[in-house]
């Protein structure tokens, strides 16, 4: 788990540009987004236990929120040749086979990954309309069974901030498989 201490972006933050490949051929860039009231940013990869495990309530979570204006984008930037699984052409096999509602881009060269402070996968961050941080943790309490989950941190903070509600707290620590980072 990585503690508060360990990021790098906090509440208020912008959201750093990007411009990166998807799993659909298209080039993504941050002003992509420019219609979401709100977005969820989350640093995700294909081999890790944690990201198999919170997958479907991510995909749940993007669907759910899809009408209210809120858009998921989930960017990976494992060091590939260290982990194939996490390869882009893996990437465009998961996304089909899972049905995958939102983009799911390749940063190879791990620029943005770096530039937003990814730690572990899944690190999902909520950004407002202004693209500012207002939320950065788990996405919920319990990532081995989903019948446990108390609390949904993630689904939380999203309707606190559709509703004009601050979030409280803004910052969880997060649980996942470290970034593999090159080198």
């Amino acid at each position: 788990m990585a503690d508060l201490a360990s990021f790098s972006l906090h509440p208020g933050d912008p959201a750093p540009d990007f411009a990166l490949p998807g799993v659909d051929g298209k080039t993504w860039r941050l002003a992509d987004f420019h219609d979401a009231k709100f977005l969820v940013v989350t640093f995700w990869c294909n081999h890790c236990p944690y990201v198999q495990a919170w997958e479907g309530r991510a995909i749940a979570l993007a669907k759910e929120h899809a009408g209210h204006g809120v858009r998921f984008v989930m960017i990976n930037a494992n060091d590939a040749s260290a982990y194939p699984d996490d390869a882009f052409p893996r990437m465009k096999e998961r996304a089909v086979a899972k049905g995958y509602p939102f983009p799911y881009l390749r940063d190879d060269s791990q620029a943005v990954a770096h530039a937003y402070g990814a730690l572990v996968t899944p690190h999902p961050m909520l950004f407002g309309p202004d693209r500012r941080l207002l939320y950065q943790g788990r996405i919920d309490d319990q990532y081995e069974d989903p019948s446990r989950v108390h609390h949904r941190y993630l689904a939380d903070a999203i309707d606190a901030a559709l509703a004009g509600h601050h979030i409280e707290p803004a910052e969880r620590p997060v649980l996942g498989c470290s970034v593999k980072w090159k080198g």
